[in-house]
């Protein structure tokens, strides 16, 4: 296979200094803000923005363990695939969430649910669209045992 190269096009600020007391999803985060600072050479991308109340920021796990490929998920005690969990020790170390998008200020965004480390690099921006993003009779397989309670108490992890 090819190798590939990505680039950071900004930096993503949190209060979250912590991976064991940073919330696993936003979900989890409702209401911490953070600021994603796009680096000026990209700035004009963030033209139309402002029109979207949620968008995907897609980013790289810079402080993650490495690689593994059987992890214990914060929600369970027992080892899953790597795949089957959004775990940031990935080959990859490639996150994403939608957050909500709060105000678009030059070439930063405000933005609220925040659920990833403070200084995490940014690799990208998309719009989160509900007609193609949402779905409906959706399965999600383990997940689907976890008791909402005790995703609640893990997912926070504050």
């Amino acid at each position: 296979m090819n190798e590939l190269t990505l680039h950071p096009i900004g930096v993503i600020h949190t209060p979250h200094t912590e991976p064991a007391r940073t919330p696993i999803q936003p979900v989890y985060a409702e209401g911490i803000q953070g600021e994603v600072e796009v680096n000026a050479a990209f700035a004009d991308g963030l033209a139309d923005l402002e029109g979207f109340s949620h968008i995907y920021l897609v980013y790289h796990f810079h402080k993650a363990e490495q690689e593994k490929l059987l992890v214990k998920p914060y929600l369970e005690d027992v080892s899953r695939g790597v795949f089957a969990t959004r775990a940031p020790c990935h080959p990859n170390r490639i996150g994403f969430s939608v957050v909500r998008l709060l105000e678009v200020q030059g070439n930063r965004l405000l933005v609220e649910d925040v659920d990833m480390l403070d200084g995490t690099p940014l690799l990208d921006i998309k719009p989160y669209i509900a007609r193609f993003d949402t779905r409906t009779d959706v399965h999600s397989g383990w997940q689907d045992g976890i008791a909402e309670t005790t995703a609640q108490q893990r997912g926070r992890r504050g």
